[in-house]
């Protein structure tokens, strides 16, 4: 009975685990992928997955197996009825599928669309330079400086229409030569520090020009028609000094045909104050002298063009044409020597005056108060470094000035003399 009784149970037992056998192999069967067939698409972007969109309805109904490690006992019956109602799954909760099921899967395939690949991208998207802050940014090359110089003096002049020029060529601005020492003069004087705004500068050979344009808004590159350089050092009546400074007399004459007013200066000038309230009333035509003779309106001043202020009007635009048609019969002088000549002669189309020394000064004769200065030029002086040296030495002078003024101590201040220049 016992022997009956056992072998009932074993056989029992061996039916259980067959069955259990069955059951495991079923469920392997279904979960695994057959071949051929999509292993679960997850070409999702993040996005989509974090926003918990269901897969299925994802890039062409992207489809996920329903048997799924989470699945609750006893919801193995409703996911075999949502797989059979058509929603495009391609695993069977038994394990496998029938033909019509297939041919449907298969159309499911063909209607997933593959994201582009990095690869594609690198090729397809455009390159862009990236800010610091990585945003994409467009570079472009700064424009060229205008070289229209109607469109430079409309941009640098006063509201009166009148320009600040100076002109300068490689030698005269070279870093650390007269050019930073010009434009620092502004940064430390009275009233001067908007002068550069209106300032346009002449730049006479290429090097000249890109300098200008490196520490300057405003810069014009008077070309040479006929090729002539004027970038080496001019020294006072040799090589090609006439002709750079008769062209430099001829492109202000343009200046005041196109309707502006100038002051013209020459690069070693320092300006300590603003000049315009120091003009004679009603002027005209005003130069600096080398020596002032007390008188502004005699013609025996000794002129010096490095500092000269003209107001644009159809009196001095004939003076011009008349001081550049004089310079035929006077062959081989400079444009100052000619002024001198035509002033003497009495030209009356226009008014033409002097400035006083004490004010305008120079190294040829200059004010030794300080408390009235405008300008120091560098003149009666030979040799660019001499010239340089003793400017960088009133320059000092004038900011140990200012300082002791403004200490209320500079009554008996003055200029550091003898130099290389000055005597």
């Amino acid at each position: 009975m016992k022997s009956a009784t056992s072998l009932l149970l074993g056989a029992a037992l061996a039916t259980a685990f067959f069955l259990l056998y069955t059951s495991l192999c079923r469920d392997l069967g279904a979960a695994a992928p057959r071949s051929g067939s999509p292993t679960r698409w997850e070409q999702e972007t993040g996005s989509t997955a974090a926003a918990g969109v269901d897969r299925r309805e994802v890039r062409g109904r992207l489809v996920e197996p329903k048997q799924q490690q989470g699945a609750a006992k006893g919801e193995e019956g409703s996911k075999h009825a949502a797989a059979s109602s058509g929603d495009g799954d391609d695993g069977r909760g038994d394990g496998g599928a029938t033909a019509e099921e297939k041919s449907q899967s298969k159309k499911q395939q063909q209607r997933i669309v593959m994201p582009a690949t990095s690869s594609t991208q690198k090729y397809d998207v455009p390159h862009h330079p990236l800010t610091h802050h990585g945003q994409q940014q467009q570079q472009k090359s700064p424009p060229p400086p205008s070289q229209d110089l109607a469109d430079l003096l409309r941009r640098a002049a006063t509201a009166d229409k009148t320009v600040l020029m100076t002109a300068i060529n490689e030698a005269w601005a070279a870093p650390g030569s007269f050019l930073d020492l010009f434009l620092e003069s502004f940064r430390h004087g009275e009233d001067t520090a908007e002068l550069p705004r209106h300032l346009l500068i002449v730049a006479m050979d290429g090097k000249a020009f890109h300098r200008c344009t490196a520490v300057h808004s405003f810069c014009y590159w008077f070309r040479a028609d006929d090729g002539m350089d004027f970038a080496a050092e001019q020294n006072y009546m040799k090589g090609d000094y006439l002709e750079m400074m008769w062209r430099r007399n001829r492109l202000q004459q343009t200046v005041l045909e196109l309707g502006y007013s100038f002051l013209f200066t020459d690069v070693d000038i320092l300006w300590f104050r603003a000049p315009f309230p120091r003009l004679p009333v009603g002027a005209q035509v005003v130069m600096s002298s080398d020596f002032f003779v007390g008188d502004a309106d005699s013609p025996y001043n000794y002129p010096n063009g490095g500092l000269l202020y003209v107001r644009a009007s159809p009196a001095t635009v004939g003076f011009y044409r008349h001081w550049q048609a004089s310079r035929a019969r006077f062959p081989g002088h400079h444009e100052q020597y000619v002024f001198d000549k035509i002033v003497k002669e009495g030209y009356a189309g226009a008014r033409v005056q002097f400035l006083d020394t004490a004010v305008f000064g120079g190294f040829c004769q200059h004010g030794n108060d300080l408390g009235r200065v405008a300008t120091m030029h560098a003149n009666c002086c030979v040799g660019l470094d001499n010239k340089l040296f003793d400017l960088k030495n009133v320059l000092q002078d004038w900011k140990t000035y200012r300082a002791r003024a403004a200490a209320g101590n500079a009554q008996v201040f003055s200029w550091r003399v003898p130099g290389r220049c000055i005597h």
